[in-house]
């Protein structure tokens, strides 16, 4: 580039190849082998690592999605408020996205669920409305009083109402993330595991595997005091993003082959267990994916790949996990 000065064209060069902002930088996660912890049957545990999105949840994919989907077809004009509810990752992530388009967020969310998140929303630029829950247990009464509350708020305000519990427009943010896990594999996965908060991400993810090869296995994971999707009854729990204590909209019976149970306890356990023998600080649903992926490896003997998701960063339960620790 004649009459041009290196050190600019170098820095044109750079400029080109960096993301044009952090929604560039959701996705394309790592998945990782664990080593210490699974049997010694010759299956394989391979952890995909949502924790490397921006808030370090694999919430910002479902997020950027949802907000792009309503910015293409209008329902969400330029600069227009957004409101959603949240146990918190999801509402982080709608912060992150609505921070850096321009879109004013309210969020509804509860004492019953990480202090550090709702910290997270509030620095991103949210405004919170906090409902109080019985006890910080997780509730079907408390998934549906913030669902009314964020209805509430849209009716009033005109805010464009992401409703993830039936907004289908994430599906499409999971496909990206089935489709790395299918590349990242060479095509050798048989099980896939995931928690069931929203559906929205088993049901991506299992949708485009099963694109690659019909026979790959869906696992679907819920709380054990709370087995609604197993047909027992709601309950309460303390696994922050799953179980809402009825079955979901974006449910489908015939994603999942089968539906495993993790308790509270037992989730939590698993998520220090990781920490302590592989490094990796997960929060409890990572624990009860873990825990589940296991049971299945057990099961499904040598040669076996179980892929699950490393759903969000332990860095938001320090608390939590401080308090299990006493």
């Amino acid at each position: 580039m004649k009459g041009i000065p290196r050190r600019e064209v170098e820095s044109a060069d750079i400029m080109t190849a960096l993301p044009r902002n952090i929604l560039h930088c959701i996705g394309n996660t790592s998945l990782v082998a664990l080593r210490k912890i699974v049997p010694k049957n010759g299956s394989r545990i391979l952890l995909k690592l949502e924790t490397e999105n921006p808030t370090g949840s694999l919430k910002d994919r479902m997020a950027l999605a949802m907000i792009e989907a309503a910015e293409a077809d209008g329902r969400l004009k330029p600069g227009g408020s957004v409101v959603e509810y949240s146990t918190g990752n999801a509402g982080t992530a709608l912060s992150l996205v609505c921070a850096v388009k321009g879109h004013p967020l309210y969020v509804v969310t509860s004492d019953a669920y990480a202090q550090e998140k709702r910290n997270h929303m509030r620095i991103l630029g949210a405004s919170l409305e906090v409902l109080t829950s019985d006890s910080g247990r997780m509730t079907e009464k408390l998934t549906r009083d913030m669902i009314e509350a964020a209805r509430i708020i849209s009716a009033n305000t005109g805010a464009f109402w992401t409703d993830q519990l039936s907004n289908k427009d994430q599906i499409v943010g999971f496909h990206k993330m089935g489709e790395e896990i299918w590349t990242q594999t060479n095509g050798r996965v048989d099980c896939f595991v995931q928690g069931v908060g929203s559906a929205g991400c088993l049901r991506g993810v299992a949708e485009a595997l099963r694109r690659h090869n019909d026979k790959i296995r869906i696992v679907a994971v819920e709380p054990a005091e709370s087995a609604v999707l197993s047909g027992g009854p709601p309950g309460a729990h303390k696994i922050d993003g799953m179980g809402a204590g009825f079955v979901v909209p974006l449910w489908q019976k015939d994603i999942a082959d089968q539906i495993e149970q993790v308790s509270t306890e037992e989730a939590i356990a698993t998520a220090l267990r990781l920490a302590r023998e592989e490094g990796l600080l997960g929060g409890p649903s990572t624990g009860c994916n873990v825990a589940a992926a296991l049971r299945l490896a057990k099961k499904l003997g040598s040669g076996a790949t179980i892929v699950t998701a490393m759903c969000d960063t332990g860095m938001k339960y320090l608390k939590k996990y401080g308090d299990a620790l006493t």
